[in-house]
């Protein structure tokens, strides 16, 4: 007679009953109030122009912005984003949900890795659950932008070479895995291949090596990319190739881009500043994987961390989401000491007992203020969240007592969902005016296809996407010119005054901007 209770039981503790449930866990995490906030700029902003211009013309094969060629990335993302359009029409949700359920996808997937390399279930489970309360994770990965996409596939890569050891046939994936990361990254999947060639090396996998399954994989990943490159240059020629590796690519090694640098140690603050509270428990990991460097968990952190960590340190472009390949070979390292600790041989830590109970201090303390000087309920609940879980977390290692990982896992992830739940999430947008009413108030008033200069100081791709209409930067001593001549300007107040404008001319104000009319205006 057949058992349900115990076919239940034993699902739910297989790794499948295991990837579901981590899949929903992240996926609540990552699809959250999606919609709740407008495009940030610049990525967000640039892909969604991109992928609504494929959406409206059918042009696919040579990506255009504001009706000029977009030479910079490959279109996967563009693709995707402009697929979810065509299904469920133009909105801030769509556009970031096919990086949303690919960047979610991450947290399986590397529980999958986890289990190709750890001999237990635990330390690989403990690993997708610090990556997906990781911080900078969620966040960027919740964005329509490559990087949380290029983490997804790296682990199909990392998985399906891992699984090929056991069977040649799933090296067939690694070369697909390849595919993906070029055509969403382009010449960073050369960076990312390097880390798993020289991770087969430094594990003595050179069997594989020799496999027709993975030199077939590699042929088959890359006729789609070649194909898409060969009709890129020979539609734009040798601008082509100047601006996506030379400008895009390989100048952002010894060039910054935009202004965007910092110095050599700027991903290690990065850690440092977003990490909490696992890079407690991350000095002590990456000894363990000193330690136990003849393990294959140990290989794939040391040669993952070390390789890609040089690689973007030393790049003159610096930007906070570039770190985002580290964090599985970070999360790597914290299961496996999670996994010791949760084993324990020894007492814990006093210093992480007091790293701990800081946190939840400055949890209670940080959020009482934010939520007082700003008035934001949601900052006094996560403050709560944080502080409470904290100190519990604080008590139980006290105690000597494992259960402080499982409170930490759960209230990391119930502070990030009440995060993503708010607005705050992306706190970059406070950094410039709201764009939405200011891109109604143009779209309401200019004919399409118009060209409108504001003396605002900065580019705004979010801008150009919400009103239909190129939005461009321009000086004073311009806009004196353009004043005079068949142009809209979109004014701050000072600039308005400045410039002695007539009131009559002025067709509605949002946000702290006119928006002026030229001396005889076209109709919309």
């Amino acid at each position: 007679m057949s058992n349900p209770a115990g076919q239940d039981s034993k699902w739910l503790n297989s790794d499948l009953g295991w990837s579901l449930g981590l899949l929903v866990a992240a996926c609540g995490l990552w699809g959250i109030n999606l919609g709740g906030v407008p495009l940030r700029d610049w990525d967000e902003g640039t892909y969604a122009a991109i992928a609504k211009a494929m959406y409206r013309t059918g042009n696919w094969l040579y990506p255009m912005i504001n009706g000029s060629p977009y030479l910079n990335k490959p279109p996967l993302l563009e693709w995707l984003i402009a697929s979810s359009y065509q299904l469920f029409g133009v909105s801030d949700f769509t556009t970031r949900l096919p990086a949303a359920l690919l960047g979610a996808c991450a947290v399986p997937l590397l529980y999958w890795v986890g289990r190709q390399v750890f001999s237990q279930r635990l330390p690989a489970l403990f690993s997708a659950a610090v990556y997906l309360t990781l911080l900078p994770v969620v966040r960027h990965g919740r964005l329509a932008m490559r990087d949380g996409i290029t983490v997804t596939f790296l682990l199909l890569l990392l998985g399906c070479l891992l699984k090929a050891r056991q069977d040649r046939r799933w090296a067939l994936g690694v070369g697909i895995a390849l595919g993906l990361l070029a055509l969403t990254k382009g010449i960073l999947a050369l960076l990312l291949g390097a880390i798993a060639f020289i991770f087969l090396v430094v594990d003595r996998q050179y069997a594989l090596l020799r496999s027709p399954y993975l030199w077939s994989g590699i042929a088959l990943g890359s006729v789609p990319v070649f194909a898409w490159y060969a009709a890129q240059v020979q539609h734009y020629g040798p601008v082509f190739l100047q601006v996506h590796f030379l400008l895009q690519s390989v100048n952002r090694v010894w060039e910054s881009v935009n202004s965007n640098t910092g110095p050599v140690w700027y991903y290690l603050l990065e850690l440092l500043k977003y990490t909490w509270p696992w890079l407690i428990f991350l000095p002590s990991g990456l000894i363990l994987a000193w330690q136990k460097r003849q393990l294959t968990w140990s290989h794939l952190v040391l040669v993952g961390i070390g390789i890609y960590l040089s690689a973007v340190s030393v790049m003159t472009t610096k930007l906070p989401w570039y770190v985002l390949p580290l964090y599985p070979f970070v999360s790597l390292a914290l299961g496996a000491q999670l996994d010791q600790l949760w084993h324990r041989d020894r007492p814990y830590s006093k210093v992480a007992v007091g790293f701990l109970g800081f946190l939840a201090i400055a949890g209670f303390a940080g959020g009482a203020y934010g939520s007082w000087a700003d008035s934001q309920p949601v900052l006094l609940a996560i403050a709560v969240t944080v502080g409470v879980s904290f100190s519990w977390a604080a008590w139980w290692m006290l105690r000597q007592q494992q259960q402080f990982i499982t409170v930490l896992l759960v209230g990391c992830y119930l502070s990030l969902g009440l995060l993503m739940s708010s607005p705050l999430w992306l706190w970059e947008l406070n950094e410039a005016y709201p764009v939405k009413p200011v891109a109604t108030l143009i779209a309401t008033h200019t004919p399409p296809g118009t060209t409108i200069y504001t003396s605002f100081p900065n580019h705004r791709p979010s801008l150009n996407f919400y009103s239909d209409r190129l939005v461009l930067p321009a000086g004073l001593p311009d806009l004196q010119r353009l004043q005079a001549t068949q142009h809209y300007l979109l004014l701050d107040t000072a600039v308005l005054n400045s410039l002695q404008i007539s009131s009559q001319r002025v067709l509605g104000n949002a946000e702290g901007f006119a928006l002026v009319a030229p001396s005889t205006a076209p109709t919309p």
